[in-house]
């Protein structure tokens, strides 16, 4: 929804999702981007309550937040997103009554189709070496950029860490002596990961020759620098992981996530124990780090079936 939308709300309704985007980034810490998706959902369940005649939050019910889902289904979006946009509901109208902006909760009893467990793109280890050898050889000229998209690889392979706290991450937030790095996660929960010599090697040739061939008065602390000196934002490292994969040649898997996924994944394989690998993602459930296990179980099973004789 553009602002001109937004504007020809009932205020009573524009006021509330106005309230809700305010508490989830202020209270709940949320990011930028969370609370931008969280307000597209409401913003689209306020369209909706319009189109059938609310004008107040109070006219909200469970028929209504029902028949909404159901026409989401029916224009077929995913069932991940329609669980999604049910907890944004539920979210919303618990917020709302907390607020006193609504007697009675109708989102309790609304459910969704249950979210779609489909298996992140893991990178064989073979493949993620050849990854590492592309990047390296780029960056053998001494080449500022071609440093730090090493260093960026390296180290979000390395450490499993999210895009966003790359990205936000400082000089000072690295140790090189324990080869170690704090991130602030989700929630703005910091915590300590370790990485390896080939992260620390490249990371120590970045911040030796191509950190300060970039940088300027307004660089600032940041670890990682754009072209222009600032600090780097998270598209330029999305876009220089998916071109780093996309000359593999043998993998549809693109983004940084899929360097998190293998990063995880590679950890079990090797005898890693799960809430260690929880701890180091920064999972706040252990439901969620359990899904690795899936990956690893199913990559054993394609290996059986593959080498043994009477699979």
């Amino acid at each position: 929804m553009d602002l001109e939308e937004r504007a020809q709300l009932p205020s009573g309704l524009s006021h509330a999702a106005d309230g809700f985007a305010r508490y989830l980034s202020a209270e709940r810490g949320r990011s930028e981007h969370t609370v931008r998706a969280y307000r597209g959902d409401i913003d689209a369940l306020m369209l909706h309550a319009v189109a059938e005649g609310v004008t107040s939050l109070d006219q909200l019910d469970l028929a209504l937040l029902r028949r909404w889902l159901g026409d989401q289904s029916a224009a077929g979006l995913s069932r991940s997103t329609l669980a999604r946009r049910a907890a944004t509901v539920r979210s919303f109208t618990a917020w709302a009554v907390r607020e006193e902006l609504l007697e009675l909760d109708p989102a309790l009893r609304l459910k969704a189709p249950k979210r779609d467990h489909a298996l992140p793109a893991v990178l064989q280890q073979q493949q993620i070496g050849r990854l590492m050898e592309g990047l390296e050889t780029s960056a053998a000229d001494g080449e500022p950029a071609a440093l730090r998209d090493f260093a960026m690889v390296e180290l979000l392979y390395a450490t499993g860490v999210r895009v966003g706290e790359l990205a936000g991450a400082d000089v000072d937030d690295l140790s090189a002596e324990r080869r170690m790095l704090r991130v602030l996660g989700k929630g703005s929960k910091e915590r300590v990961v370790p990485y390896g010599v080939p992260a620390a090697r490249a990371v120590g040739a970045w911040l030796a020759s191509g950190r300060p061939a970039l940088a300027t008065d307004a660089s600032g602390p940041a670890l990682f620098l754009g072209a222009r000196g600032g600090r780097i934002d998270q598209r330029t490292v999305r876009r220089v992981v998916e071109q780093a994969l996309g000359r593999l040649g043998d993998t549809s898997a693109s983004g940084p996530h899929t360097l998190r996924h293998s990063a995880a994944t590679h950890l079990l394989d090797g005898g890693a124990d799960l809430r260690a690998v929880q701890e180091i993602l920064g999972h706040s459930s252990l439901a969620t780090t359990q899904l690795y296990t899936h990956v690893s179980v199913d990559r054993l099973r394609d290996g059986y079936k593959q080498a043994h004789p009477r699979a």
